[in-house]
C-alpha cells in the first residue's frame, strides 16, 4: 500500500475524481502542511493557518503507479496559477503533491521536469515531504455524492471518463 498527499484546488473534485479509478483503496480530504493544530475549514479559508486543502489518497501500487496518478493530477490543475484553480483563491488552493514516502520524491521530481516542458510560464506545484495532515469534517468528505449539483472547477466530463483511462 502506497499513499501521496495531493492539492489541486478544492478538494471535493479532487476526490470525485480520483476515487474511480481502479487501484485506489481509499481517498480523504483534508488540509495538508499547515501549522496549526486541528483546524476547522473556517480557519483555513482565513488564510492564515498554512494549509491546503488536500486529497489524501492510499493506492495499490501494483495496480496503478505513481507516475500515472500525477498524469490524471495534472490534467485537472493548472500548474502555473499560484494559489488559485478555478474560481478558488487564497492560499489554501494552491497546488502541492506532498509525499510520505522519499523514495517518491525522484518520481515527482522527473514528473514535475517533464510537466515544464509543457508550458511556457513557472510550474508553482508546490513538492513537499507531508509535515502534517488533518481529516477536513465530515460534511466535506465524499461532498460531491451528496450534493451532486456542487461547484467544483474539475469539469464533470472529466470527473465522469477518468474512470476509462488505461491505468499506467
Amino acid at each position: 500500500m502506497k499513499e501521496i498527499y495531493l492539492a489541486g484546488g478544492c478538494f471535493w473534485g479532487m476526490q470525485a475524481y480520483f476515487e474511480q479509478l481502479q487501484g485506489i483503496v481509499a481517498t480523504e480530504v483534508g488540509y495538508a502542511n499547515g501549522h496549526v493544530e486541528n483546524p476547522t475549514y473556517e480557519m483555513v479559508c482565513g488564510g492564515t493557518t498554512g494549509y491546503a486543502e488536500a486529497l489524501h489518497i492510499q493506492y495499490d501500487a501494483s495496480v496503478i503507479t505513481l507516475r500515472f496518478l500525477l498524469s490524471l493530477y495534472y490534467d485537472v490543475i493548472d500548474p502555473t496559477s499560484y494559489h488559485r484553480q478555478g474560481n478558488d483563491i487564497g492560499e489554501q488552493y494552491r497546488t502541492g503533491i506532498y509525499y510520505v514516502d522519499e523514495a517518491d520524491q525522484p518520481v515527482i521530481e522527473a514528473s514535475l521536469q517533464e510537466l515544464a516542458k509543457c508550458y511556457e510560464e513557472p510550474i508553482v506545484v508546490e513538492m513537499k515531504p507531508l509535515t502534517s495532515f488533518c481529516s477536513a469534517e465530515e460534511y466535506h468528505q465524499e461532498y460531491l455524492k451528496k450534493n451532486p449539483g456542487g461547484y467544483c472547477h474539475i469539469s464533470r466530463e472529466k470527473i465522469q471518463t477518468v474512470k476509462d483511462r488505461k491505468l499506467g
